[in-house]
């Protein structure tokens, strides 16, 4: 479900494939028909379990700091579409966007894409006819198989891993590595970030038999103490995103743009570290009250790691959470619960989306049970500890511009 896309396959008459294809073949025929928009300048293609959305917003925001002019396509929506595909750090417009759904149209794509493969082919549209400095791509899911993975990247970075969309990528870290692995190219450097032993020696595997010299966080840079340490050295460089894994997504960024060519100055990289926002990524969205997108487990420990960062060891939230039923919110709940001073769930419209009452059924604290109605109606009641709204970035795309246009809620 991309919100608003449907708008536009109705606008221009296009229509899309059912649910999700891994593969490249449909891709590679579209690229072609019309005329490979994904050679749209130097790329840097980002995958991984999770951190992927902050990876990016830290090489957007670095680069803008050095004058550069960017693009980035990014996934899921927050708001809806337009905030996916971005140029100089600004939502597509709908006059650009329409330009390229007109463009698939013509090239006879109709019916022959997914949802996800219609949307990347406009994205690649867009950023052609933009013609920025820098393209940052971010893959929808895995990396091997996903529909981005028709570039040719100056630079791949693997953010993390973890079990996350096992149905698809298989029930163990190193097949779920072997897709992530599948952005890595020939002669193409690729950016590690802090892997389990078993999927990092499965992404060093494929980096040898593809021939991607990699660099590895911890053992060729790091970030410690606010320095970032490879060949250069850049001090006082602190995220502007808030959690102890966000020291990882920045330097990961920065040893990516280093490595794309990038000629990097310390004051702009400062700058631009400071600067880096993301929508749903432990944001205040008002005073006390925190938007944060924990799918998976892996994203809930981050998310409590945030938590005791940011209020203390002893600190307690009150958590509204609403989640996919496909993911493993059993575990997420039981990570959350320790930093829980209350759990209230909450059903959403999304077809997968589970019911309040299932993720009840998994807590082993008293809860409330809600609607996203009765949310949207002031009824989720919150004291002076923080409050974070979590879960299924479905829900957050739901009730982030709700609460931005309601200040009384």
């Amino acid at each position: 479900m991309i919100p608003k896309l449907d708008f536009y396959k109705e606008k221009h008459q296009l229509e899309s494939a059912d649910g999700i294809r891994p593969g490249l073949e449909a891709m590679e025929e579209a690229m072609d028909a019309l005329g490979h928009p994904e050679k749209c300048g130097r790329i840097i293609h980002v995958a991984g379990t999770n951190g992927k959305g902050s990876t990016v917003a830290f090489l957007d925001s670095v680069a803008r700091a050095h004058g550069l002019q960017t693009a980035a396509f990014t996934s899921p929506a927050v708001t809806d579409l337009h905030d996916q595909i971005k140029i100089g750090g600004q939502p597509v417009s709908p006059e650009t966007l329409d330009r390229a759904f007109r463009a698939i149209k013509s090239a006879g794509l109709s019916a022959r894409l997914t949802d996800f493969e219609l949307l990347t082919a406009a994205a690649f549209l867009v950023f052609k006819e933009a013609g920025p400095d820098l393209v940052l791509i971010e893959a929808g899911m895995g990396g091997r198989l996903d529909s981005t993975n028709v570039v040719d990247p100056a630079v791949s970075v693997i953010t993390s891993v973890a079990m996350d969309h096992t149905g698809f990528l298989g029930s163990t870290l190193e097949k779920i590595a072997s897709h992530k692995a599948g952005i890595l190219k020939s002669g193409r450097p690729g950016v590690i970030g802090p892997l389990p032993q078993q999927a990092m020696e499965e992404t060093e595997r494929a980096a040898a038999k593809t021939g991607s010299p990699i660099r590895r966080i911890g053992r060729d840079f790091r970030l410690d103490q606010d320095t970032f340490t490879n060949s250069r050295i850049f001090r006082n460089v602190r995220p502007g995103l808030a959690g102890p894994h966000q020291r990882d997504n920045l330097a990961l960024a920065i040893e990516a743009l280093l490595l794309a060519g990038i000629p990097l100055e310390e004051e702009a990289v400062r700058k631009g570290a400071l600067g880096a926002s993301m929508p749903g990524r432990f944001e205040q969205i008002r005073p006390g009250v925190f938007l944060d997108g924990a799918h998976n487990p892996a994203a809930a420990e981050a998310l409590v790691a945030t938590i005791r960062e940011s209020f203390g060891e002893k600190a307690k939230a009150d958590f509204l959470i609403g989640m996919l039923a496909r993911k493993d919110y059993a575990a997420v709940i039981r990570l959350l619960e320790p930093v829980a001073r209350s759990l209230t769930f909450v059903s959403f419209p999304h077809e997968e989306a589970a019911t309040a009452a299932q993720l009840a059924e998994a807590s082993s604290m008293p809860s409330r049970q809600l609607s996203l109605e009765d949310v949207q109606q002031g009824k989720w009641a919150h004291g002076d500890a923080p409050a974070v709204i979590t879960g299924s970035l479905y829900l957050l795309s739901e009730i982030r511009p709700f609460i931005l246009n309601n200040p009384e809620l």
